[in-house]
C-alpha cells in the first residue's frame, strides 16, 4: 500500500488526516514538527508526504527544501491555513508538488494525492525502465581491446567533441555512441539517431534539417527534422559514409555555423547539437574516390574511437554468452539457461564476421533448440546450421 506522511503541529489535523487517508487503503505515518519530519523521510521512503507551512522552529518551505535533497523525487502537498499566491508560488518553485488551504476539501486533497501517487508511481517506473535500458546497451567485456574503448568514452564523454566511431558491422559503434551521450553534459537531452544508409538520398536532406509545407509533392505539412529535435542533446548520424554529398555539404553548414535550414524555407534556425558519427566504410578511401568529403571527414573526426571486431576480443565471448542467455531469458519471461565450458570454449573459436550481432543471433538459437542447458552438441549443431 502507499506510504503517506503528515508532517503538521496541529494534532487534530494530524488526526483528521490520518483517518480519511487510512480509510482509502493508505499507510499513513504521522511527525508533530519539521524536524521529526525530516527523520522519517530520512529512514522510510515516502510515496507522498503532506506538510503544513507555518510550523514552530522549522517551517514547511525548510522541510520541503532539506527533504528535496534526501529524496528528491517524492511528491510533496503543502498545506497552509494562510496561504497566499507568493507562498503557493515559492512553494512549487521549491519542488512542491502541490498546495492546499486548511482546511483541505476533502475531495480536493484526496484527487491532489492520487495524482502525486501516479507521478510518483511514474517517475518509478521510468528509473526502472531506465535501469533495464542502460542494461541493454552495456558494454560487456574486460578485454585490452574493450579497455581501450572505454578509456576513450571516459575521457572524450564529458567534453562536446565530435567523434566518429569505426568499425565493422555488428561490433558495437551504436553501444559507443549512446555510452558517450549517457556520461555526457547533455545526458538530460534527447539522443536522436539517423542511419544513413536506411533513408534514400532524395529524403537525407528532409530528415536532418526537415522540410516546409509545400516545398515538394508529398510536403503536405511542416516537418521538424533530426538536427531541431536533438537541440540540446545529441545526434547520432550512423553509417555516414553513406550520405549523400549535396546532404554532407549541408551538415559541413550545420557543424560550422549551428545553424540549418529546412528543405523549401529560407530562415535560419540555431541549433545546438553534439555530433558523434559512425562508419564501417573507410571514409579516407571513401575521400580519394571523391564520395565523402575531407573537410566533413576533418569536421566530424575531432575524436577517432575504433571498436574492434569481436574476433580481436574473443576473450569477451563468455561474459557476453551469459549476459545474452539472460538478456533473452528476461524476452521470453523464463529462466536463464546455462551453457557449459566446453560448449563456451567451442564457441570462442569460432569465426564471428558478423560480430556481437551474430554471437547474439546464434545465442538466441541455443536457447531455443536447446534443453536447459546448452551442451557442446547443441552449440556444434546449431551455432553453424548447415544450410541447404
Amino acid at each position: 500500500m502507499p506510504k503517506i506522511l503528515i508532517i503538521d503541529d496541529e494534532r487534530a489535523i494530524r488526526s483528521t488526516l490520518k483517518e480519511i487517508l487510512e480509510f482509502e487503503n493508505y499507510t499513513v505515518d504521522e511527525a508533530e514538527d519539521g524536524q521529526k519530519g525530516l527523520q522519517h523521510i530520512s529512514k522510510t521512503k515516502y510515496d507522498v508526504v503532506l506538510c503544513d507551512i507555518k510550523m514552530p522552529g522549522m517551517d514547511g518551505i525548510e522541510v520541503l527544501e532539506r527533504a528535496m535533497e534526501m529524496a528528491p523525487d517524492t511528491p510533496f502537498i503543502m498545506i497552509s491555513a494562510h496561504g497566499t499566491i507568493d507562498t503557493a508560488v515559492e512553494a512549487t518553485k521549491k519542488g512542491a508538488y502541490d498546495f492546499l488551504q486548511k482546511p483541505p476539501d476533502l475531495n480536493r486533497l484526496l484527487v491532489s494525492v492520487r495524482n502525486a501517487l501516479d507521478k510518483s508511481k511514474l517517475v518509478t517506473e521510468t528509473k526502472i525502465l531506465k535501469k533495464k535500458i542502460s542494461k541493454t546497451y552495456e558494454m560487456v567485456g574486460t578485454s585490452e581491446a574493450l579497455g581501450r574503448v572505454k578509456q576513450a568514452i571516459e575521457k572524450v564523454a564529458p567534453t562536446d567533441a565530435r567523434v566518429l566511431i569505426t568499425g565493422p558491422n555488428g561490433s558495437g559503434k551504436e553501444l559507443v555512441a549512446r555510452a558517450i551521450h549517457e556520461h555526457s553534459n547533455r545526458a538530460q537531452g534527447p539522443l536522436i539517431e539517423v542511419n544513413c544508409a536506411a533513408i534514400p538520398s532524395e529524403l537525407i536532406e528532409s530528415e536532418l534539417f526537415g522540410h516546409e509545407k509545400g516545398s515538394f509533392t508529398s510536403a503536405v505539412k511542416q516537418r521538424i527534422g533530426k538536427f531541431e529535435q536533438a537541440n540540446g542533446g545529441t545526434l547520432f548520424l550512423d553509417e555516414v559514409g553513406d550520405m549523400s554529398l549535396s546532404a554532407q555539404a549541408k551538415v559541413l553548414r550545420a557543424l560550422q555555423e549551428h545553424k540549418i535550414t529546412r528543405v523549401g524555407g529560407d530562415k535560419d534556425i540555431q541549433v545546438d547539437v553534439r555530433v558523434l558519427a559512425a562508419t564501417n566504410k573507410n571514409l579516407l578511401e571513401e575521400i580519394e574516390a571523391k564520395t565523402f568529403r575531407e573537410d566533413l571527414y576533418h569536421r566530424l573526426g575531432v575524436i577517432l574511437v575504433h571498436v574492434p571486431p569481436l574476433n580481436e576480443r574473443r576473450e569477451d565471448i563468455p561474459d557476453l554468452v551469459q549476459k545474452f542467455l539472460q538478456d533473452i531469458a528476461n524476452d521470453y519471461g523464463n529462466k536463464a539457461k546455462t551453457i557449459t565450458p566446453d560448449a563456451l570454449e567451442y564457441l570462442k573459436q569460432l569465426d564471428w564476421r558478423g560480430n556481437v550481432r551474430e554471437l547474439r543471433n546464434v545465442v538466441e538459437r541455443l536457447v531455443i533448440m536447446s534443453g536447459q542447458e546448452v551442451t557442446l552438441e547443441d552449440a556444434k549443431a546449431y551455432a553453424r546450421p548447415a544450410v541447404a
